[in-house]
């Protein structure tokens, strides 16, 4: 009976080891899919802010174009 609740001792604690391994190689996988969600999301708002940017430019551009054809006339 000690080799049997030897060998059946190893075996529950490789099942709790395998489990734990893919418990923790699951949660590495979320943690990184989540990394990568939240520099996607930086990658965008800086997107946003350099159209933004662009476009007060362009608006100032013009209104300063305007503003030179006002004062030509």
């Amino acid at each position: 009976m000690g080799f049997a609740e030897n060998a059946k001792d190893a075996l529950d604690a490789t099942g709790q080891k395998i489990s734990r391994t893919f418990e923790d190689t699951k949660d590495r996988i979320e943690d990184k899919v989540d990394e990568i969600k939240a520099d996607a999301e930086v990658k965008r708002a800086e997107a946003g802010v350099k159209h933004a940017e662009a476009e007060r430019d362009a608006t100032k551009a013009t209104n300063d174009f305007k503003e030179d054809l006002r004062e030509d006339t």
